[in-house]
Parts: C-alpha cells; sequence; structure tokens
C-alpha cells in the first residue's frame, strides 16, 4: 500500500492595529472555499502596545473552529508584525491580508491556482473598494482606492501585501523581510517586493482572487488620497536614487518634474471633470513625491498613529 501524499500548507497572516474589523476578516477566512490538498491555518500579529486584540481573536477561534496563531508584537511599526508573520510561519506558503479585508469564497482557491501554473515566487490579487454612501460622487464613480497590480513592459515589478500569496520555498525569498526603517512610514511592501524581483523572483496576478475591503470616512477624502499618492512617490523615488547618482541622479529628478507638470496641466482642460481632474492632479503629486524622495526627503510617517485611519494604514 502506498504513502498517502502530505498535504501542502498556506499560512493567512493578517497584521492588526485596533481593528473591529479583523473579525469580519476572519469569519471570511474561515469560510473560504480551501484548496484541495491544502491545510491552512492563520497567523494573527498585533502590533498594538498591549495585546488588544487577543480576546476578540481567541473567542473566533474557538468559535468558527479556526486554526489561529496569536502573536503580539508591539512597536507600531508594520513591518515588525509583518516579520513576525513570516518568523512564525512554518508553511509551504504564506498569504497576507489587511485587517479590514473581507475574502471571496474562492480567494485561495484562485490564488494558489495562478501559483502552480505559473511558479511564481509571489502571486497579487484584487483589492475591490467599497465605498459608503456618503463618500463623494467623483470618487465612487473613478473608484480611486481599489488596488490592482502596475505592469512595466509586460511585467509587474513591485508589489503589495493586502492581497498576496509568497512561494516560502522560493531562492529569492529565502530569509526575505520587510524594512524595520519603513514600517511607519509605509513603502516596505513595494521595497519588499522590489528587491525580490531584483533578485531573480517573478510576480504573477490571478484577477480572480478577490477582497473587499469598505473605505472609511476618514480616507473617502482628496486630502487622505493626495498624501497616499505623495508618500507613494517618495517610496518610488528613494528606490530610484538608490541606483542613481550625478548626472543620472539630475535626469531622473528632471524627468519627474517634467511627469508632475504635465499631470497637473493635463487636469485644467478636464477641470468640469472631477473625476478626470483630480486622477491627473494626483498622478502629478505622485510625482512630485518621486522628486521628493530622489532628493533624499525623508519619507512621511504613516503607521503607529493613534487611529489607523488618520495617516493611513496600507501602502500601495
Amino acid at each position: 500500500m502506498g504513502v498517502a501524499e502530505k498535504n501542502r500548507s498556506v499560512d493567512v497572516c493578517v497584521c492588526t492595529f485596533r481593528r473591529p474589523e479583523l473579525a469580519d476578516t476572519l469569519r471570511s477566512i474561515a469560510a473560504l472555499d480551501v484548496p484541495s490538498g491544502f491545510d491552512i491555518r492563520v497567523i494573527v500579529a498585533d502590533n498594538d502596545d498591549g495585546p488588544t486584540a487577543e480576546l476578540l481573536v481567541a473567542t473566533l477561534a474557538e468559535t468558527l473552529k479556526l486554526p489561529i496563531s496569536y502573536r503580539h508584537c508591539p512597536a507600531r511599526n508594520i513591518s515588525i508584525a509583518r516579520n513576525a508573520c513570516l518568523d512564525a510561519s512554518t508553511a509551504d506558503f504564506v498569504a497576507f491580508l489587511d485587517d479590514d479585508e473581507t475574502a471571496s469564497s474562492r480567494w485561495l482557491a484562485e490564488l494558489v491556482a495562478t501559483a502552480d501554473l505559473s511558479g511564481a515566487a509571489a502571486v497579487l490579487g484584487p483589492v475591490r473598494a467599497r465605498y459608503r454612501p456618503d463618500a463623494p460622487d467623483w470618487m465612487r464613480r473613478g473608484d480611486f482606492h481599489s488596488t490592482l497590480p502596475v505592469w512595466v513592459g509586460g511585467e509587474i515589478r513591485t508589489g503589495y501585501t493586502c492581497n498576496v500569496l509568497l512561494r516560502m520555498g522560493a531562492d529569492c525569498l529565502c530569509g526575505r523581510r520587510f524594512s524595520l526603517a519603513r514600517g511607519q512610514t509605509g513603502g516596505e511592501d513595494t521595497e519588499f517586493f522590489d528587491h525580490m524581483v531584483k533578485a531573480g523572483g517573478r510576480i504573477a496576478f490571478s484577477p480572480h482572487a478577490w477582497v473587499d475591503e469598505v473605505v472609511p470616512r476618514a480616507r473617502a477624502a482628496f486630502d487622505w488620497l493626495r498624501r497616499r499618492r505623495f508618500r507613494v512617490g517618495q517610496t518610488h523615488g528613494h528606490l530610484l536614487g538608490r541606483d542613481a547618482h550625478g548626472l543620472a541622479l539630475v535626469r531622473q529628478v528632471g524627468l519627474a518634474s517634467a511627469k508632475a507638470v504635465f499631470c497637473f496641466a493635463s487636469a485644467i482642460p478636464v477641470a468640469i471633470s472631477p473625476v478626470r481632474r483630480n486622477r491627473s492632479v494626483l498622478r502629478g503629486i505622485m510625482h512630485v513625491g518621486v522628486v521628493s524622495g530622489l532628493v533624499g526627503v525623508r519619507e512621511i510617517r504613516q503607521y503607529g498613529l493613534p487611529s489607523p485611519q488618520e495617516g493611513g494604514k496600507r501602502a500601495a
């Protein structure tokens, strides 16, 4: 009689900081269609000063019959929480999901199927923004908060942790961790995947691996989008600046400045259209952030604030 083949494993990791929405996140994981031949476990990394999520997690673990490993990793530094998840994992794959998101029933199965088909080190899924009824009409129509990967020359060169599956046996991920220096500014995921790709890793996209995220009132504002776009640009500028010096750096600054001017100018002819105008202005602000990062301006702080909504929680 042959030996039964051992199941593969996935650790679904959720970093949390004072979010009651974590309960809905865990319920959605419990309701997943678990891919055939896989065992799943949940790792919750609590980044608050005290173990404020511990009781909620323990209660839901018992109620939902969900295997959950709770880790208290204080310091209000998101990279510490992400690294605690990676350190605690012994699985073949690690999936990251945010603590204010809910997974669709086929989320994990779709990610795994894409990983098996592509052989990629990382697989990204889409994040669908769900707006409240009082969100600005232009924001709802333009869908400014959903998250999708960016292709450059037919490739995805960086990623995000709000919906991703990592193949932990990949050489490009061996021992890789998130930057503690970016743990309060954001951009730690951008840097993580940028370095992973430069080490030879590939990123694939699973278009049907949906997760949903309700946009809170504090983020349904132009000012929040402005700060987020600027910080994204800063991170990109810092990463570009590492490989550019002298005239190459001057050229990068000039190119980003020209792009910013073009975007702001493009907003003028479409000023009567809030969606198109704001999209152009926000893109211009992102390029201003790139210039800021290229010249070494310190990135704005986004994590570890009194309320997760005040400075933005996730970096794309």
